[in-house]
């Protein structure tokens, strides 16, 4: 008996030390921990398709939190990942709030990125945003991040391909933030030259409406949200002229579908101009701050964390999730004979965005809607719902959309009194 039990051990003990050199690591997350060393800047290989040959550089702070944001901070001409990262705060602001931060780099003699050629202007296309991208599926694997934190910030080119990346890929980023750039697609080129004069002067204008089909062009049949922009530019750029500025206005409010007339104008500091449009809160869908006065080289400290105001990441975490009267809508109606005009706003008051929202509503007895617009009515009359449109459907904090219809009625032209939106009871007034 003992004979036969030696025997088995001694068969068994080769398969379970097999086993413990196969196993899969607890996760990938503890893998990462052997991988990059934390609260420095460490240089990671072999990350994934890289057509360009971009390096990337990552800083991860020794807290982390659970599910982290990611934070693509892309560098100017001539620089690199290192200089990113030496010469802007999100590293010590990773370190107080847990986020990671993602440094690629130019490998080519000119140090910019590509934000010129056919292949970079397109999902998917190749050249540097299809590197960037690769780094980033590299972080939200290896760190289990929060796929819906993904964020954006760059200078001068830097900014020109957050334009790009934002275009390119809008179901990976939340929001982007760009110093000094130009709008996406203001720098094509088809000669294989990075630079275009043109777009730099200042001198490309288009419609807002030809502005934004640049960005839609760049992922033909994508339906769903937009990410956030936050603009800054310098009236004295001469290298990236101001007028880019506004340029950059007109293509993300169009891009966001809300109006080019700003919701709240201030003045953060002496000779700061801040404009917000489709909301007043910090996160509206777009946000402008011109500097009076300014040049092209306008970062300086403390811009990062109005950056991260912007994108939500000061609080720590993920922001809470909207909680009950956490929307606000007023609705009017203007009568004639037997029909009706319905103007809705809807107010995400909310500390987090909305993507895609349903509104619900009761229709007063005897009426019913014919056509509407900014969102699709079902059914026409009784309990109704409202369907966001692809162009609206996220709702930042502090931001309202405006939606309307036409309706007949038998003699009660009276405005819904009760609203809900994705199930939570809005307030009226």
């Amino acid at each position: 008996m003992r004979a036969k039990l030696v025997a088995l051990l001694g068969a068994l003990l080769p398969l379970l030390a097999a086993l413990l050199v196969t196993a899969p690591a607890a996760s990938a997350r503890t893998e990462a921990a052997d991988v990059v060393p934390t609260a420095t800047l460490t240089e990671v290989t072999d990350f994934g398709s890289n057509p360009s040959n971009l390096r990337m550089y990552l800083y991860v702070p020794d807290t982390v939190t659970a599910n982290p944001a990611v934070l693509v901070a892309v560098h100017w001409c001539t620089g690199s990942g290192p200089d990113m990262y030496n010469g802007t705060e999100y590293d010590t602001l990773a370190d107080q709030y847990g986020f990671i931060v993602l440094y690629p780099s130019v490998t080519r003699s000119s140090k910019c990125f590509d934000v010129s050629s056919p292949q970079a202007l397109k999902r998917g296309g190749g050249s540097d945003p299809v590197g960037i991208k690769s780094m980033i599926d590299w972080v939200t694997r290896t760190y289990d991040a929060d796929t819906s934190r993904v964020f954006a910030t760059g200078i001068s080119s830097g900014a020109m391909m957050t334009n790009v990346l934002l275009g390119d890929y809008p179901d990976v980023f939340a929001a982007g933030a760009a110093f000094s750039g130009v709008p996406f697609g203001c720098f094509a080129t088809t000669d294989g030259s990075e630079w275009n004069s043109a777009c730099a002067n200042g001198t490309v204008t288009h419609t807002p409406q030809e502005w934004g089909s640049l960005v839609r062009n760049a992922y033909p049949g994508y339906s769903g949200p937009r990410p956030r922009m936050q603009l800054w530019h310098g009236t004295e750029d001469a290298t990236l002229r101001y007028p880019n500025f506004g340029e950059m206005i007109k293509q993300w409010t169009n891009v966001q579908g809300v109006s080019q007339s700003p919701a709240a104008t201030d003045t953060p500091q002496s000779g700061w101009t801040r404009t917000r449009y489709g909301g007043t809160g910090d996160r509206a869908p777009v946000e402008a701050i011109s500097l009076q006065g300014v040049g092209h080289n306008l970062y300086s400290n403390g811009m990062a964390a109005r950056v991260l105001t912007f994108f939500g990441l000061d609080s720590g975490g993920p922001a809470p999730q909207p909680q009950p009267g956490a929307c606000k809508v007023s609705a009017t109606t203007s009568a004639w004979n037997t029909g009706l005009t319905g103007s809705v706003t809807i107010t995400n008051t909310s500390t987090t965005t909305i993507n895609g929202w349903q509104l619900g509503f009761t229709l007063p007895a005897g009426q019913t809607i014919t056509n509407g617009w900014g969102a699709t009515y079902t059914p026409a009359s009784g309990a109704v719902t409202a369907t966001s449109a692809s162009y609206n459907a996220a709702l930042a904090p502090g931001a309202s959309v405006s939606i309307g219809y036409q309706a007949n009625h038998t003699g009660n032209s009276a405005a819904p009194g009760a609203f809900t939106l994705n199930g939570t009871a809005c307030t009226t007034g």
